[in-house]
């Protein structure tokens, strides 16, 4: 085993649970089956970023470091690619992608260094001979659906399809909330669906112009939730009673005072 670095060490490892005599549960892995460890390796790096936790996201940084290369040895025992085609990749874009950076352009902000991003994307399609893609290509669709309406829109606004202002944002909000009301009093349940999607879809839209991350608010909006939940329940079962047996007025009581102390403490 290499000790140049940390990463060769890894490398080695995952090798060596995938070899011969090493881990069963490591060599019967593929690429599909490690799907849902690469979703929520990253979804738990997300967390420590949001609780501000240097020693957590470290190691789940690691656990994410570690899905690259358990997917890079699986390629590289069936002959396509290994991890220094990996590195190369990423970094042949990086450079490619910024020549703000390692060559002579001049870009004026972040807003066009994305604008270029994306006209050199299309540049290297062309190059590669591929022919004229959709705008909306490259978009993956196993992103939460928050975030993917959210990169959709930004994408097409890039382009001018978009309001002049957020008044038109929300105009649209009030008239999709109206159009769930309507479905919901004609009894339509596939309307509702559809409608409510709608709703949802503007309401990512009106988030762009308020500079709020709809992900991220909702991520916070269940977390405040979840967090005045539990405390409602331990003052319940501090009072001997159960939640089951108190009326909803009772619990909105409870409710209110949670709220009332957490502002107090802030």
């Amino acid at each position: 085993m290499q000790n140049d670095s940390t990463f060769s060490e890894l490398v080695a490892i995952m090798a060596r649970l995938r070899g011969p005599g090493g881990c069963p549960w490591d060599r019967k892995q593929t690429h599909a089956a490690l799907k849902p460890y690469l979703l929520e390796e990253t979804y738990e790096a997300l967390e420590a970023i949001d609780a501000e936790d240097d020693a957590e996201l470290c190691r789940e940084l690691g656990d994410v470091l570690l899905q690259v290369v358990f997917h890079a040895q699986i390629a590289a025992e069936e002959g396509r690619f290994d991890i220094e085609a990996v590195g190369q990749a990423i970094v042949d874009k990086l450079i490619r992608r910024h020549p703000h950076v390692f060559d002579d352009a001049h870009v004026d902000g972040a807003d066009e260094v994305l604008r270029r991003w994306e006209q050199i994307k299309k540049q290297e399609r062309r190059e590669q001979g591929e022919a004229a893609p959709s705008l909306l290509e490259g978009i993956p669709k196993h992103l939460p659906a928050l975030m993917r309406a959210q990169r959709i829109q930004a994408r097409v606004s890039q382009q001018g399809f978009d309001w002049d202002d957020i008044d038109g944002a929300l105009d649209k909000v009030e008239e999709e909330f109206a159009e769930v009301r309507k479905a919901w009093e004609a009894d339509g349940a596939e309307a509702v669906e559809e409608e409510f999607g709608d709703l949802l879809f503007s309401l990512v839209n009106a988030s762009r112009f308020l500079k709020v991350d709809p992900e991220q608010a909702l991520r916070h909006a269940v977390a405040k939730f979840e967090r005045r939940f539990r405390t409602l329940e331990e003052t319940v079962q501090a009072r001997g009673e159960e939640i089951s047996a108190l009326s909803l007025a009772a619990l909105d009581e409870i409710w209110d005072e949670v709220k009332a102390c957490e502002k107090a403490e802030e």
